[in-house]
This record gives structure tokens, C-alpha cells and sequence, in this order.
């Protein structure tokens, strides 16, 4: 009762704030409408009749403000579309917002000054030029003296709305929105043109409000999710929550791929389908694991088909997948009805709401659409999904395992998952073992885990037992990592981290122009390299963006970063640098290799980046080889 007391006792200050006037429109003097001006009567006569002009005006230029609102909210809801969820509405005005603030910064950090400068600079010759406007002169300067008293007049009457705007916080705000609208409405409007995406479109700053939202409610969402279903072994054997593709013999050799934050549903994502339905039809490859980032910007069911469905379109092995952070803004939504069986998503789905005490726009009718909507395009695109229980899940032989984990927004795993995973790691125990994460260890050269206590206790635990192969997605490239650590014996172990997240998304340039100069580990790579990543913005960044590009370049985004400033880069124009990767498990051979494809094939040596200490061929294919234990 006290906080909600105190509370509204600073909305209500807050709100007698902004609205009080600091500077009456009456109170306003000659002088001060005139300063910097000729002190002529007919001057201050002029400015006296534009400030009752603009004060009688004012309900027109809210009506207007609001009505150019309108608009961008139109336009928003026309890209972004409209369905019920939570997600479907709200996101466009976000977007809005967006663009209201970035009116309210192009007023008062460029315009506003600019005209405040303009003024100071111009003060003497505007003064002279006003006595010799109101002389009467020869017939002959008629013209000019009206052109000029026109240009004056409009000099005066933009002096005298920035001097209304120190009446009240809402003149300010209304004029700043006056003055910046405009310019936000043409930026919004050309973001396509100018290739900017993310950072620079209010479209996607939604996701970080809902990034926000998620963050603080994912776990809570997940653990509801897995103490609905049941998880116990099934009556055949079966692993808790192991998945087990069709055609897989114990000692025969066999395949997958892993792909990693591919949802744009533009060019960039089209560029590596080809590859990816050649590689998926080989006999040997018998299933496809989605990691990270399935649907972009907000995982919601309305993006599926143009951003999973219609590229995966052709791939007829079953494909398993873990959600990246965007996947959970709708609260798994989209993502349930896609990828769980529809008995599980029904029961995921409920649970989660019955956890949020029905404070949500799902409704038992709307999980039931989202379900029929998820089988009805899985008919119609016959990419076969709907086969795992719950955002993670396990697979193993008997010489090889696979822990799909869901890291989630956060970059950590709720207490039942760490349950499930340390039971089935104990089970798979004297196998390679490979755990693939929404989000990678190994990043960017740097260690991602510090300063992220969960997210170091998970790395902990898969130290203590000895994974050999740990995969993230989340940032947009591929880097490989070799880790020495020490085994449980005392002797030395290996362990290699991949980033593979550059399945389709817009690519992190800016990690490979800020890769350091000395990495988390001795023995690296990645791809595309700085020179790579160079070449393509050099031969496609159009003249507008030379000055931001030099300076990136040069001074690697100062005083933002390179991977911000990177992102103005990002255009949808060869050449494309997305990239998967195919896992062989080859236990006739007794090994494993991963073998990455680009959008052109396999990729080569010569395609990394990388450390002194990898010495293979240039010409040479790609392909890291593990062991197998058994």
C-alpha cells in the first residue's frame, strides 16, 4: 500500500511537471521575441501577430502530430501484419514509438541547434536586411523585397515557435515531434533502400522490449513446460526426451546437419538453401537440427511460413530444433506448435499460460489454431516436424550422443533441464559426446561465459563430464575453437567449440573486423574473415554509407563498436557468406567429422581466417575429425 501510495505520488509530480508552464505565452516580452532582431516596431508588431498565430494554432499542430502517428502506425501494421496475439499488436506500436523518438532526437540534437547556430551566425545580416525589407525603395526591388520579407517572416515565425517551446515539457515535446517527424517518416520509410537493419529499423526494436520481457520469464515458462509433460523412459528403452530419426543402424555410418540461426526469410537465407536440400538428400543424412533463432524477429507463428516453411521447403528429413532467444518472445508460441508433437505443444502451451494466471491473449481456441495452422502448412510443405516433446531433447548410438540444449534468453538452463542433461550425460558416458546450445561458450575470440554465472556453471558442467564437441548459434558466423583441458585422469583432453550460427541471418561483420589479436585459444578459425567481409562491403556500400564505412574501418566504430556499426553494412547482394555444418558419424572409420558448407559448397582452407597452427592446404577441404571413444 506504501509503495503504491509513493508510486502515485511521483506519477502525479511527474505529471504537474510536464504540463506546467514555464514560460506563459502572455509573459512573452518584445524583447524577447525580437532579440537578436532589429528593435523596429514594425518587427515586434510582426512577431506579437505570429505568436498569437501559432498560439491559436496549437490543437491543429497536435491534430496533425497525430495524424502523422497514424500513419506510421498504419504503414507499420501493413509490413509487420496483424494477428491477435500479443506479439501482433503491440509490436507495431512499439515501432512507432520508435520512430517518435528518433523524431524527438533529430529535433533537439540536430535541427534545433542547427537553427539556434543558423541565428547566432546570421544575427547582424538579418537585422540589416530587415530595415532594408520595410524601406520603400525603387519598383524595381519590389520582387526581391517581398522574397526576403517572405524568407524573414518564415526565419521569424520558426524564432518564435522555438521560443513558444519553452512554455511547457508538452510545447517541447510537441514541437520536437513537429520538426522531427517528418525526417523519422522518410528514414522509416527508406530503411530498405539505405540496407540498414536492426540497430537503425524501429521495426525490430520491438524484440528488445520483448528480449526484456522473455529474459525475466523463460525458465519459469520452460520448467512449467516440462513438469506438465511427462518425462520417464518410454516401455521400449527410450532415453527421456530422446528423439530417433528413421533409418539409423547402430554400426553403419550415418549423417546430419546443423544449422544455425537461419530466419530472415530474405536473400541471405534463400542463398544457402540450394546447398542445404543437396547435402540433406544424400542417403546418409537422416536428420536436420535447427539451432537457434528458428524465426526472426519474434518467433511468431505469422513468420513461419516465408521464413521456415518456403525455405525449407524440399528437405524431407525429420528436422528437430531449440529456440533461440527470438524464438521465446512470443513465449515459445510458434515455435511449440512447429516443432512438438501437437499433445505435447498442447499441454507446453497451457501450462504456460496456467503458470501466467491466464494474464495472456492465449486462449484455448488460439492453441488449438496455432497447432492446426503448424499441420496444415506441414501438409502443404511436407517438411516433416512435430517430433520432439520439449524445446531440448537427446539422441545417442552406442558410440556417439547428441544434447540439444535450450540456453534460452538468458544463457542458462532451468533446474529440470540440468537434471534431464546430467542424467543423460552419466548415461552416455564413455561415448563422443556433442552438446549443441543456443548460445556458444566461444565467441568473437572471447570467452562468452564471463561474468555470467549460469551460464559458467554450465560450462563447468560439461567440463566435469568431458563433452567433446560444444556447438552454439546466436552470433551469425562460423568460428572453431580448440580447447585443451585436462580429464578426470590427469591427462589431456581436447575440445573443440563452433560457433555455427550463420544459417540465413544477416552475418556479424563485425566480429570478423574486430577479431583480436589474441584469441581464447592458441588454435582458431573463422569464417568469413576480416578480408573477406572487407572486399564485400568495399565493392556494395553505396556512396552514402563511404564516411561510416571509413570509419569503421579505420577506427572500428568508435566511439560505438565495430559490430554496431556493422550492421548499416548489411545488404542482401552477393557475395553471401552463410554457411552449415554436416556431421559424420562414422563409426565403421571410427571417427567423427564435421565438414561446413557455404553457399557455393563445401568451403575450402582458404576460406577462414585463422591461426599459425592450422598449416592445411589452402585448396584443401574443411573438415575437423574427432575420435570416436568406442
Amino acid at each position: 500500500m506504501i509503495a503504491s501510495s509513493v508510486a502515485l505520488r511521483i506519477f502525479n509530480t511527474a505529471r504537474t511537471m510536464f504540463g506546467a508552464a514555464l514560460l506563459s505565452p502572455e509573459l512573452l516580452t518584445d524583447e524577447e521575441i525580437t532579440s537578436g532582431l532589429l528593435a523596429d516596431p514594425g518587427i515586434r508588431e510582426l512577431a506579437v501577430t505570429v505568436v498569437k498565430e501559432e498560439t491559436s494554432r496549437a490543437a491543429a499542430d497536435r491534430s496533425w502530430i497525430l495524424a502523422f502517428l497514424m500513419t506510421l502506425l498504419a504503414i507499420h501494421l501493413g509490413r509487420m501484419g496483424l494477428d491477435r496475439t500479443s506479439l501482433g499488436l503491440v509490436s507495431p506500436g512499439f515501432a512507432v514509438l520508435g520512430d517518435a523518438f528518433v523524431a524527438l532526437l533529430l529535433a533537439f540534437t540536430i535541427l534545433i541547434p542547427s537553427l539556434l547556430a543558423t541565428g547566432k551566425v546570421l544575427q547582424l545580416l538579418e537585422s540589416r536586411i530587415w530595415q532594408w525589407s520595410l524601406q520603400q525603395g525603387h519598383a524595381m526591388f519590389v520582387v526581391p523585397r517581398l522574397v526576403l520579407r517572405w524568407l524573414l517572416m518564415m526565419r521569424l515565425r520558426q524564432a518564435v515557435r522555438l521560443r513558444l517551446a519553452r512554455c511547457s515539457y508538452a510545447s517541447a515535446l510537441s514541437r520536437g515531434l513537429q520538426m522531427g517527424l517528418p525526417l523519422s517518416a522518410i528514414l522509416a520509410a527508406t530503411t530498405p533502400v539505405w540496407g540498414m537493419s536492426w540497430y537503425f529499423d524501429t521495426e525490430n526494436w520491438a524484440a528488445g522490449i520483448w528480449n526484456s520481457w522473455a529474459e525475466q520469464r523463460t525458465d519459469d515458462w520452460r520448467t512449467a513446460m516440462a513438469e506438465a509433460l511427462p518425462t520417464s523412459p518410454a516401455a521400449d528403452g527410450q532415453l527421456p526426451l530422446e528423439v530417433q530419426p528413421e533409418g539409423i543402424i547402430e554400426s553403419e555410418d550415418f549423417s546430419f546437419i546443423i544449422i544455425g540461426d537461419p530466419g530472415e526469410g530474405d536473400a541471405s537465407q534463400h542463398s544457402l538453401r540450394s546447398q542445404l536440400l543437396d547435402v540433406s538428400r544424400q542417403p546418409d543424412v537422416k536428420f536436420v537440427v535447427i539451432s537457434s533463432d528458428v524465426v526472426y524477429p519474434s518467433g511468431a507463428m505469422k513468420d513461419y511460413e516465408s521464413r521456415f516453411w518456403l525455405p525449407f521447403m524440399g528437405v524431407t528429413k525429420p528436422v528437430y530444433a531449440i529456440p533461440g532467444n527470438h524464438d521465446w518472445y512470443d513465449a515459445l508460441e510458434g515455435f511449440a506448435a512447429t516443432f512438438f508433437e501437437p499433445d505435447a505443444a498442447r499441454t507446453a502451451m497451457k501450462a504456460r499460460v496456467e503458470l501466467d494466471n491466464h494474464l495472456t491473449s492465449t486462449t484455448d481456441s488460439h492453441i488449438e489454431q496455432l497447432i492446426a495452422e503448424a499441420t496444415r502448412l506441414q501438409g502443404l510443405y511436407r517438411v516433416p516436424v512435430q517430433r520432439q516433446k520439449l524445446p531440448y531433447f537427446q539422441f545417442q548410438t552406442d558410440t556417439f550422443a547428441l544434447f540439444a540444449v535450450d540456453t534460452g534468453v538468458a544463457r542458462q538452463i532451468d533446474p529440470a533441464q540440468q537434471s534431464w542433461l546430467e542424467e543423460g550425460l552419466k548415461a552416455a558416458d564413455g561415448k563422443t559426446k556433442m552438446v549443441l546450445l543456443g548460445h556458444p561458450f566461444y565467441a568473437g575470440g572471447h570467452d562468452q561465459t564471463d561474468g555470467i554465472e549460469n551460464f559458467e556453471a554450465l560450462k563447468e558442467l560439461l567440463t566435469k563430464y568431458e563433452v567433446d564437441i560444444i556447438m552454439g548459434g546466436d552470433t551469425h558466423d562460423l568460428e572453431y575453437y580448440l580447447e585443451q583441458q585436462r580429464n578426470s585422469s590427469g591427462g589431456e583432453r581436447l575440445v573443440r567449440h563452433f560457433v555455427n550460427g550463420g544459417g540465413g541471418a544477416y552475418l556479424s561483420f563485425g566480429t570478423s573486423l574486430d577479431w583480436p589479436k589474441s584469441p581464447i585459444t592458441e588454435e582458431w578459425a573463422i569464417y568469413p574473415s576480416r578480408q573477406q567481409v572487407v572486399s564485400k562491403i568495399d565493392a556494395t556500400a553505396p556512396f552514402w554509407k563511404r564516411p561510416a564505412w571509413f570509419w569503421t574501418r579505420q577506427f572500428g566504430g568508435w566511439p560505438f563498436s565495430a559490430e554496431w556499426l556493422s550492421a548499416a553494412f548489411d545488404s542482401n547482394q552477393a557475395p553471401f557468406f552463410q554457411s552449415f555444418l554436416e556431421i559424420k558419424v562414422e563409426p565403421t572409420q571410427q571417427r567423427l567429422r564435421l565438414i561446413p558448407w557455404g553457399v557455393n559448397g563445401r568451403l575450402k582452407y582458404s576460406d577462414l581466417q585463422r591461426s599459425s597452427s592450422m598449416t592445411q592446404p589452402n585448396d584443401a577441404e574443411i573438415e575437423w575429425i574427432v575420435p570416436l571413444k568406442k
